[in-house]
C-alpha cells in the first residue's frame, strides 16, 4: 500500500523527534519548513513560531525579548542584523552562553535548494569538561590548555565543515545521476574521446544511431568501435577537432545507409565531445518539401506558357480542320493531317506537364510490394517485343510497407518502356527490389541495351531531355524523380557491365499493425476522441488515451505493448504530432498521424513526409484502408 504525503511527513516528524540536538530548516524566505521537539523545549517556543511557515525573524524578535541573548538595546537593530546573516546562507558555526547559564553549540548549513539548516547542541558539559582540565591541570603549561582549547573547538569546526561536505557530496552524486538519465533519454548518442580516441564517457544510444554498434563502449578506441568506413567518414573532422577546431557535418552509415549528423566540440585537455543524431527521416522530409517547392515554382513558370500553348494549339487545330475540307489537293491533305497529329501531340505534352507540375499528393497506403510487383509484370509484359523479357527479383520482407502503389507502379512501368526501347527487339529487362535494413526501400530497374550516355547521366532528369528524337516527350524519367523526391527518396542512374540501371530509393516505412494489440490515441478534442476510439475498437484494437505529446511519450515509454499510434498533428500543450514523432524515434512504433490542417500547410507538409497522415474529417473505412493489408479489404 502507497504511504501518503501525510504519513511521510508524520514518520519524519517523529524520527527528527528522537535527535538529541535541537533542529530547525528555513527555506530561502526565511520561513520555517520543520523543526523538532528538541527545538521548541531548548527555548522554550510558542506553538506559533514551530509551525510550518513561521518567519525567521519573529522568532529572533521573540529571543530577543525572552532574554535569550541577554540584554539587547535595540531590539529591531538587533533582529536585522540577525536577517541580514541568514539571507548570507554562509556555513557558520558558534558558541554562546545562554541567558540561563548553560553553553550551545550553533551549526548553519546552507541547503542546495535554497534556505539552510541548523542544529542546536547543549555543550554545558563539555565546556564544564574544559574548566575542570584548567583548574585541575597546574602542570600543564599555559599554551598546552590554549592549544587543547583551540583543537576542541577546531574538532567541532572540522565536524561542521564535514557535515557540508557530506551534504554537497550528496547533491552532486544526485545531479550526476539526473544529468546520466537525461542523457540516457535523449534521442541522440552523446560521448567524450580523450586525445587517443579512447571512449572516456558514453551513453548507451550509440546502437540506435548506428545501427548493430556495440552499446558498452567506455575504454574502447573510437576506430574499433565505429568500424573503419564510418570511421574513416569522420576521421578527417575528427583530426581538426584535435587541434580546437570544431564541426558539424554529415555522413551516411554503412549498415543501413542511415544519415548521421554529428557535431565535435574539443575540449581543454585534448579530448573531443562528440553528439551524433539519426536525421534519416529529416533529411527525407527535407528533401521531400524541397521537391513540393520545386513543383510549386514550376507550376507558376508553367502554367501562364501551357495556358497560352493550349490557346495556340487550338488555333491551329481549328485551321488546319478548315483546310481539310477545301479540296487542295491529296499532297496538302497529308501536311495537314501531319499539322493536326503534331498539334494533338502537343496537347498530350500539355497534359504530361500539368500532370508533373500539378497539385499531386502522395497518399501512402497498406502496400503489398510482392503483389504490387507481380501486377508490374502483368501490365509490362503485353507492351514488350517477343525477343525481351522481364524478369523479377524480389527479396523485400513479407511486411506491407506505406507506399502510393498506383504513382509508384506508374514510374516503375516508365523505367520498364525506356528499358523496352533501349534494348530494341532483343535484350533482357530486370526489376529488383530490396530492402536497406529498416530505413530504404530500393527498386531498380536494368537492361541489357548500349547503356546511358555521359550527356544522358548528366542530364536524363531534366525535362524535356530525350534521346529518342522526336519520338520521346523527354518526361518519363522526370516524373519517375518526382515522385521519388516527393516521398522523400532519390533515383541513381548508372551504367552496368551490360547495359543501364535505374534506382528508386524509397524510404522504407512499415505500415502499421493490421488489426489487434494496443492503439495510442493522442487527440486533445473531447469530441473528437470518442469518435477514433470506436473506429480504432472497430478494428480489434484496444485504445489507451492522451492528450499531448509529453503525455503520450510517458504511455509509450511506460507500456511496452504498444502496437500502433494514431495521433492529431495539433495537441495539448507546446508540443506536435512532429515532435511526438521525434521523441519516439527509434522505437519502431507505426505512426499515423490526422489533421484538419490543409496539404500546403508546412506542418501538414512535413508530417506527411515521414509518415502517413489522414485528412480530417474522414470516416472509419479510410483508416481501416490504411490499417488493414489489401488481402482482407
Amino acid at each position: 500500500m502507497a504511504i501518503s504525503e501525510r504519513q511521510k511527513q508524520g514518520m519524519m516528524t517523529a524520527g527528527l523527534n528522537l535527535i538529541a540536538q535541537a533542529l530547525s530548516i528555513y527555506d530561502r524566505d526565511l520561513r520555517l519548513v520543520i523543526c523538532n521537539q528538541r527545538f521548541r523545549t531548548m527555548f522554550n517556543l510558542p506553538d506559533s513560531l514551530v509551525t510550518p511557515g513561521a518567519h525567521f525573524e519573529d522568532t529572533i524578535r521573540h529571543l530577543a525579548v525572552t532574554g535569550e541573548y541577554g540584554p539587547v538595546d535595540d531590539v529591531e537593530s538587533f533582529v536585522r542584523i540577525r536577517i541580514d546573516q541568514a539571507l548570507d546562507f554562509e556555513p557558520h558555526y558558534m558558541e554562546r552562553t545562554r541567558s540561563n547559564g548553560r553553553t550551545i553549540s550553533v551549526e548553519g548549513s546552507p541547503l542546495p535548494q535554497g534556505g539552510w539548516i541548523t542544529v542546536y547542541t547543549d555543550i554545558t558539559r563539555a565546556k564544564r569538561v574544559e574548566g575542570l582540565l584548567r583548574a585541575r591541570s597546574e602542570e600543564l603549561s599555559d599554551q598546552l590548555l590554549a592549544h587543547t582549547e583551540e583543537l576542541s573547538a577546531t574538532n567541532r569546526e572540522l565536524a561542521a565543515t564535514n557535515t557540508a561536505l557530506e551534504e554537497a557530496k550528496r547533491h552532486l552524486t544526485e545531479l550526476e545521476a539526473r544529468a546520466r538519465m537525461t542523457a540516457e533519454m535523449m534521442p541522440a548518442h552523446i560521448s567524450h574521446v580523450d586525445s587517443g580516441g579512447r571512449y572516456l564517457y558514453s551513453n548507451r544510444r550509440l546502437s540506435s544511431v548506428i545501427p548493430g554498434a556495440p552499446s558498452d563502449i567506455v575504454g574502447r578506441p573510437i576506430d574499433e568501435v565505429l568500424g573503419p568506413v564510418n570511421f574513416g567518414r569522420i576521421a578527417p573532422y575528427l583530426d581538426e577537432a584535435y587541434k580546437g577546431v570544431g564541426a558539424t557535418f554529415e555522413f551516411t552509415e554503412n549498415t543501413d545507409s542511415r544519415r548521421i549528423r554529428v557535431a565535435l566540440t574539443p575540449d581543454q585537455s585534448g579530448g573531443v565531445y562528440i553528439l551524433s543524431m539519426d536525421v534519416t527521416e529529416e533529411t527525407q522530409a527535407r528533401s521531400a518539401l524541397q521537391q513540393t517547392r520545386r513543383r510549386a515554382m514550376a507550376a507558376q513558370l508553367t502554367s501562364g506558357l501551357a495556358h497560352d500553348f493550349s490557346n495556340l494549339l487550338t488555333i491551329i487545330l481549328g485551321m488546319q480542320s478548315k483546310l481539310a475540307k477545301m479540296d487542295l489537293g491529296s499532297e496538302a491533305a497529308e501536311l495537314v493531317e501531319a499539322t493536326r497529329t503534331t498539334a494533338r501531340r502537343g496537347g498530350r505534352l500539355l497534359n504530361r506537364i500539368a500532370d508533373m507540375t500539378g497539385n499531386r499528393t502522395l497518399r501512402p497506403q497498406r502496400t503489398d510490394v510482392h503483389a504490387l510487383l507481380a501486377d508490374l509484370v502483368l501490365l509490362a509484359t503485353p507492351s514488350l517485343p517477343r525477343g525481351v523479357g522481364l524478369s523479377i527479383i524480389d527479396t523485400t520482407p513479407d511486411a506491407a510497407l506505406m507506399l502510393d502503389p498506383g504513382i509508384l507502379q506508374d514510374a516503375l512501368l516508365n523505367l520498364i518502356l525506356n528499358a523496352r526501347d533501349a534494348c530494341g527487339t532483343t535484350g533482357q529487362i530486370t526489376v529488383s527490389a530490396h530492402a536497406v535494413g529498416q530505413t530504404w526501400l530500393d527498386l531498380t530497374v536494368t537492361d541489357t541495351g548500349p547503356g546511358f550516355s555521359q550527356d544522358a547521366l548528366n542530364r536524363a532528369t531534366e525535362p524535356f531531355f530525350t534521346t529518342k528524337g522526336g519520338e520521346g516527350s523527354g518526361l518519363g524519367l522526370t516524373m519517375a524523380y518526382d515522385m521519388t523526391k516527393l516521398a522523400g527518396g532519390d533515383m541513381r542512374l548508372a551504367n552496368t557491365g551490360s547495359g543501364a540501371s535505374v534506382t528508386l530509393r524509397l524510404p522504407y516505412r512499415a505500415a502499421p499493425a493490421g488489426s489487434g494489440g494496443l492503439a495510442l490515441l493522442v487527440e486533445d478534442s473531447e469530441d473528437l476522441r470518442p469518435l477514433f476510439r470506436d473506429m480504432l475498437v472497430a478494428l480489434g484494437f484496444s485504445v489507451i488515451e492522451a492528450t499531448s505529446a509529453d503525455e503520450a511519450v510517458a504511455l509509450a515509454a511506460d507500456i511496452p505493448d504498444i502496437a500502433l499510434v494514431l495521433s492529431d498533428i495539433q495537441l495539448a500543450g507546446s508540443g506536435t504530432g512532429l515532435d511526438l514523432l521525434d521523441r519516439v524515434q527509434g522505437t519502431g512504433l507505426p505512426c499515423v498521424l490526422m489533421t484538419s490542417l490543409p496539404e500546403t500547410d508546412p506542418l501538414h507538409r512535413a508530417a506527411a513526409a515521414r509518415v502517413p497522415v489522414l485528412r480530417k474529417p474522414f470516416a472509419a473505412d479510410k483508416l481501416a484502408a490504411l490499417l488493414r493489408p489489401k488481402a482482407a479489404e
